[in-house]
Formats: structure tokens, sequence, C-alpha cells
């Protein structure tokens, strides 16, 4: 039932935004990215914590990791991802499918700065193969999410020109 909790959740709070059902799975950030034709940032996967003796979601560009320095200095504990079967108590949503919409009970929602970094993105509705576009700020203010900077920095990959072989490197 959780993709029709997440669907109620919407028509009540945000009756223009509507889910998309696909036959391909968006279980994944790669499966999704390629299931909705957008670059796998723009997905808003969210992660299910355990920070000291609270339950929370966090929800992040798709690309991003977790930094667990940020998230303690943030939260005051270390994180614990929650075993999927403490995911469903918690949201009614599959691992795969979670989303910070329709949920049974209330839960504290923080959005990575990382999903600014887009127009829109698009997070899950409550099952494997659905999700729904928004803005970033349209998804918090939903959700009525604190705002928080826990993911890592993204690595820059610096491209070196090959060298040259015939090139050694010692002078003429």
């Amino acid at each position: 039932m959780s993709f029709e909790t997440a669907c109620a959740f919407l028509e009540t709070h945000a009756p223009e935004l509507r889910p998309v059902v696909l036959e391909a799975s968006t279980a994944t950030v790669p499966d999704a990215a390629m299931a909705l034709g957008v670059e796998e940032g723009q997905i808003a996967k969210t992660l299910a914590l355990k920070v000291g003796d609270e339950c929370l979601l966090v929800v992040m560009a798709g690309a991003g990791r977790l930094d667990n320095r940020k998230t303690r200095a943030t939260f005051g504990h270390r994180p614990r991802m929650l075993a999927p079967a403490a995911v469903l108590e918690l949201t009614s949503h599959p691992v795969g499918g979670v989303c910070p919409f329709g949920l049974p009970q209330p839960v504290r929602v923080c959005c990575d700065v990382s999903l600014r970094e887009f127009a829109e993105v698009w997070p899950a509705a409550g099952s494997t193969n659905s999700s729904v576009c928004m803005t970033p700020d349209r998804l918090a203010g939903l959700v009525q999410a604190q705002w928080v900077d826990v993911c890592q920095e993204p690595k820059v990959v610096v491209q070196q020109e090959p060298a040259d072989p015939l090139c050694t490197g010692h002078g003429s």
C-alpha cells in the first residue's frame, strides 16, 4: 500500500504533481536515471538512518554519498543505515521505493544541499517502479524538511594528457 499512501499524500498536498509508474525498475539510482532519462544526481534518493536514538530520513542527490563526519557533526551521532525490515516499518515503503511521502507516522526529514544542484529532482513514490518530478525546494517544503549538508564533497577527477610515447623525459 505504500505507493497508494504516497499518491494520497501528493493528491492532498500537491495535486499538481503526478507520480509516474514505469515498467522498468527505479529501485537503484542507475536504474532510475536510465528509466527516467535523467542524470543520476537528479534521482533524489531517500536514506533511512538511525542517529543516536532517532530514526530519520535524509534525501540527497542520487550520485551523492553520505559523509559520516558531517552527519555526526550535524546530528550529534554516527549514522547507521536501517535494515530493510526497519525501513519498511518506519516508512511503509520497500527499499528501492522509499520516499518522504505518505509515511505512517511523523518522521524527521532532512534534505541535503546536494539536491540544489538540479532544477528538478525525482524522488521515488513509494514503490520500486514509481517516481515524481519536482524542484528541490518543493520537495523540502512538502515534507517540512530541514536543509542539511551531510554529503561527501564530489571528487574532482583531473584528466591527464597521455604521455608522448616518443618522449622519455630525459631531454635530448
